[in-house]
């Protein structure tokens, strides 16, 4: 009898709690619903507020963009100064500068004299050669340049600049033997150079010593 009282009383109080949940399941609904009727209602009362409402007309002009500022050419501008710099003038003399040796031999300030002696010597290798044979003066000077930059570049140390003994010249003076040797002078990456050796060119060749 007491198990049978048992039960009942469990299953009551299932109920109880069924009966509960229903019931906050209810109250959540109406809550729902109250809200949902509440937001209807401040909508229409909103519309009714404005009134009727049109879309607006596009206005019939083309959207223009304001123009691109122009383009700087950076790289065009760094490239001109960097050849400026690197340009050699033909005004520029070298005679107060050169050694009073008739191999007209240089080195730079701050460099010790056994380096000539050793390029004079032909202890340096030469590595790499330009040839300025057949070019006019303006012609030499740019290749001249251009053949400097590269052998740096590739970290050549030695080079032979070979310009002739100007008997073809006029008055068969060697007009492009000293401008090479002016050039020369003009370039930072040049430490020392010298007439070559007579199995170098003799004195149509001068031999450069380059920075490392």
């Amino acid at each position: 009898m007491a198990g049978k009282f048992k039960d009942f009383s469990a299953l009551k109080s299932l109920h109880a709690d069924l009966k509960a949940q229903q019931e906050a399941q209810r109250r959540q609904e109406a809550e729902r619903r109250e809200r949902e009727a509440r937001a209807a209602q401040e909508a229409d009362l909103f519309r009714r507020s404005i009134g009727p409402v049109a879309p607006l007309v596009p206005p019939d002009r083309a959207a223009l963009r304001p123009s691109p500022p122009p383009p700087v050419a950076r790289q065009h501008e760094a490239d001109e100064q960097a050849a400026l710099e690197q340009s050699l003038s033909d005004e520029f003399t070298i005679d107060a500068l050169l050694e009073s040796d008739e191999a007209l031999s240089y080195v730079r300030p701050g460099i010790g004299r056994d380096v000539l002696r050793k390029l004079a010597r032909g202890e340096w290798v030469i590595q790499s050669q330009l040839d300025l044979h057949g070019l006019r003066r303006d012609e030499a000077r740019e290749a001249l340049a251009e053949f400097l930059r590269n052998q740096i570049r590739r970290g050549v140390r030695c080079v032979r600049i070979i310009h002739g003994k100007g008997l073809g010249s006029v008055n068969r003076e060697p007009v492009l033997k000293n401008k090479v040797r002016n050039w020369l002078v003009q370039k930072d990456e040049v430490i020392a150079f010298c007439q070559a050796r007579n199995i170098d060119g003799g004195s149509g060749a001068v031999v450069v010593l380059l920075k490392a």
